[in-house]
């Protein structure tokens, strides 16, 4: 069962949410939220599986309710919920460990699906949304590569520039020429090494340092 936690300072938005999930098999509300400070609190005490949460909230924002409740072992997935799809406050999530976002007008079957991959440990990247917003944020935060970036090897190196072009696995692997099992074990090493959660947090980290650069994308959806 997959347990979620709605935070959102709109009773009404919850209200939607939970009835959509009510009807979903293997899917149950854990607890709502009304502000980021409530979301913190009753993470700690429910402990659910993934967070829905919307980025602008009172008395605490959605970013810093994010990054409170990633930091820590055994941490829930956080989705994010915005009303646009190129908004700072949406960067600001992603780079703070959110492990994707949705528009909140998405399809019923966009947010059932988005909380069952993130729940498996995935990442919700629509590459050509997401590659547009941390283009044109990144350039405002660029920062120092981490020490961990000298570990990496060339190949591991050239798989996270693929990653942050927005290549699936099987892309990169094709593209690479190697076994799609190889690319997951470099993207993994890959991740490990910078100590990233997930595949969003690799890209916008691409982008700061330099590794990749606005542009140097592709253009088509595929994740």
């Amino acid at each position: 069962m997959i347990r979620v936690l709605l935070a959102d300072d709109q009773a009404l938005v919850r209200a939607g949410f939970r009835m959509i999930l009510k009807a979903e098999p293997g899917i149950e509300v854990a607890g709502e939220a009304g502000d980021g400070d409530e979301a913190v609190r009753l993470t700690s005490e429910l402990s659910p599986d993934v967070v829905l949460m919307d980025v602008r909230m009172p008395l605490m924002d959605g970013i810093e309710a994010t990054r409170r409740i990633v930091d820590g072992d055994e941490a829930p997935r956080v989705l994010v919920l915005t009303t646009f799809d190129l908004d700072e406050y949406v960067y600001e999530a992603l780079r703070a460990g959110a492990s994707g976002f949705l528009l909140k007008d998405a399809p019923e079957d966009q947010l059932v699906a988005g909380i069952r991959i993130v729940a498996d440990g995935g990442s919700l990247f629509a590459p050509a949304v997401t590659r547009r917003l941390i283009e044109r944020f990144a350039a405002r935060r660029a920062i120092e590569p981490p020490r961990g970036l000298d570990e990496l090897t060339a190949r591991e190196l050239e798989v996270l520039r693929l990653v942050a072009r927005g290549l699936s696995n099987a892309e990169i692997a094709a593209t690479l020429v190697v076994s799609e099992h190889t690319v997951k074990t470099h993207v993994a090493h890959v991740l490990r090494k910078l100590d990233l959660r997930d595949r969003v947090q690799a890209v916008v980290l691409a982008y700061e340092t330099g590794i990749v650069r606005p542009g140097s994308g592709l253009d088509s959806d595929g994740a």
